[in-house]
């Protein structure tokens, strides 16, 4: 058997396809290259996981950020920092209840070339919220500010209320922050280093009384300008889900509008989400991850055993609603078997991890039940993850997939009852191949302590001889590593360490 490798021609299609940069080898003293996840310029992207839940000098859920960076070998558990409200330079103090970690997301706010950490803290001020930077540069993430504070009730930074992009085309990134009972804010950088913001910052007010449950940005029409979209839920049932989006303008963001769906209805939408051009056709699409099955408002056309993830394409007008695709495990080529409280598409995220040039959808299924043949559910909700393919035609089913558990060859550890393997997923070109790899968090692992587990991706075409073409393996065993509490020093006690990753 030979390996055909893919030439650079593929790496420049990757990398335009995950709207970043080729990161070629840099010159002595040249200038940072800007990519996402990226903290220290050096050209692989970082890992930084949190853990809201952990105990800070004896303050129960105070919470914490661990931080690993990229290298030519991947992650280097060498290079690892923990950040709390502890940490010298970032602002505050440790108190119990803040949850520092609660949301994470990554930008360069002050436009000096490096990715900066932005970190919510969801419980701060009895739960109206705080929302944080701790700085990249060369030497990696030091210093902090404080970027926003919440009034009583606001929730500001909390799980899924933070995203960041250029709203207004201006060619600086804003911070966008989801408040619950009123909408979004999109406060306009660049930031200085005290935190202050040099733009404008605009109020875009919710229809209805709406709660934010995830948010991701992408250019959804092809203008040029980065568009906000939300997974929201109403108050009019207890499941109501509805996704929403903002359009991006040199004016800022418009009003807030819906997705539609065939019937005319309200897309029942779901809890988290991703936007990227899936089928590369120039515009950014929405892929939705509706995790909890058996809803009592569920519309037939939307009811899925263990969950369900539907691909929303976009267009030179609204996302598409009529032509949305919709996938379970019980969808032709969707690896596993469907069954109720899987939690399938419970966090999506998009990256080219099979080097074909298409977005691929990772997602995490952390409520899958693992066994024996002779006990199939040995070990409930000991989780798993699956990448499903994208392709020209969207999210079918089709093409070649992934799954992988704790028990898989190749993979540390053991499958466990409460693991919830797959609660969270990170991607990133973690060791610079061009390839999107794979980090899983598992907040259950030991007996809540919870731990990562990293994954090299690989993308090579193996033919068989005489030219047939065999699956390529999409996350290899090589490489394969996991990291907990040991390796960060932290306290390990129902932190619940990688319930979230900044993405």
């Amino acid at each position: 058997m030979r390996v055909q490798r893919r030439g650079w021609r593929t790496a420049l299609a990757v990398a335009l396809a995950l709207g970043g940069v080729v990161v070629l080898p840099a010159a002595a003293g040249a200038s940072p290259q800007q990519m996402r996840d990226d903290f220290n310029g050096d050209g692989y992207a970082d890992l930084a996981v949190a853990a809201p839940g952990g105990t800070v000098a004896g303050k129960a859920k105070a919470g914490f950020v661990g931080v690993l960076y990229g290298s030519a070998s991947g992650l280097k558990s060498s290079t690892k920092q923990v950040f709390s409200q502890n940490t010298a330079g970032v602002p505050g103090g440790s108190e119990a209840g803040d949850r520092f970690g609660s949301a994470l997301t990554t930008a360069d706010l002050d436009r000096d070339g490096y990715t900066d950490l932005i970190v919510g803290v969801g419980g701060e001020n009895s739960g109206s919220g705080l929302v944080q930077v701790v700085w990249g540069g060369a030497r990696g993430l030091s210093g902090g500010a404080t970027l926003a504070s919440g009034a009583a009730g606001d929730r500001l930074g909390a799980e899924g209320h933070l995203a960041a992009g250029d709203v207004d085309g201006d060619g600086a990134t804003d911070l966008l922050t989801a408040v619950d009972r009123y909408g979004l804010v999109a406060t306009g950088g660049p930031f200085t280093r005290s935190g202050s913001a040099t733009g404008k910052r605009q109020v875009v007010k919710d229809r209805y009384d709406s709660r934010v449950l995830d948010l991701d940005v992408g250019d959804l029409n092809g203008d040029g300008i980065t568009d906000v979209v939300a997974a929201q839920t109403g108050t009019d049932t207890f499941d109501s889900r509805r996704i929403a989006y903002w359009w991006g303008t040199k004016d800022g963001l418009t009003p807030w509008t819906l997705v539609w769906d065939i019937d005319g209805a309200q897309l029942q939408g779901g809890e988290n989400l991703a936007v990227g051009d899936v089928n590369r056709d120039g515009y950014a699409d929405i892929v939705v991850g509706r995790a909890v099955d058996g809803y009592e408002s569920d519309h037939d056309a939307y009811r899925a055993k263990g969950g369900r993830i539907t691909w929303i394409p976009g267009t030179s007008g609204a996302p598409d609603g009529v032509a949305e695709q919709a996938v379970n495990q019980d969808s032709p080529g969707v690896p596993g078997t469907a069954e109720k409280g899987d939690g399938f598409g419970t966090d999506v995220h998009l990256a080219d991890v099979d080097g074909d040039g298409y977005l691929d959808v990772v997602t995490g299924v952390p409520g899958e039940d693992l066994g024996t043949p002779t006990d199939p559910d040995a070990w409930p909700d000991a989780g798993s993850v699956v990448v499903l393919s994208g392709r020209a035609d969207g999210l079918t089913g089709v093409g070649s997939h992934q799954v992988v558990t704790q028990n898989s060859t190749g993979v540390p550890g053991a499958a466990e009852k409460g693991d919830a393997f797959g609660r969270a997923v990170h991607v990133g070109d973690a060791n610079g191949d061009h390839l999107a790899d794979v980090a899983v968090g598992a907040p259950g692992e030991n007996a809540g302590a919870g731990s990562v587990w990293s994954f090299r991706s690989r993308g090579e075409d193996l033919v068989a001889p005489g030219g047939v073409p065999l699956p390529a393996t999409i996350l290899g065993p090589n490489g394969t590593f996991t990291f907990g509490h040991t390796l960060l020093g932290t306290t390990a006690a129902n932190a619940r360490l990688g319930s979230d990753f900044a993405n």
